[in-house]
C-alpha cells in the first residue's frame, strides 16, 4: 500500500465501497478490493487510535 493520508485512505474506501456495490466486478476484482478495504481500514483505525491517545496526552498536559 503505498504511503497516504488518513483522508486519502478514507476516500478511497469510499470508491472501493461504490465498485463493490455496482455488482459489476469479478469475483476475483471483489477479493482484491476487499483485500485492500481491510488494510485501508487498518491504517485508518490505527490512525484514529493514535490521534485519541495524543488528544488524551494533551488533555492530560492542559489538567495539570
Amino acid at each position: 500500500m503505498k504511503k497516504m493520508t488518513y483522508e486519502e485512505a478514507v476516500k478511497r474506501l469510499e470508491e472501493i465501497v461504490e465498485q463493490l456495490d455496482s455488482g459489476k466486478l469479478t469475483l476475483d476484482e471483489s477479493l482484491k478490493l476487499f483485500e485492500e478495504s481491510t488494510q485501508l481500514t487498518a491504517f485508518c483505525n490505527k490512525g484514529l487510535e493514535n490521534a485519541k491517545l495524543k488528544i488524551t496526552e494533551l488533555s492530560k498536559k492542559e489538567e495539570e
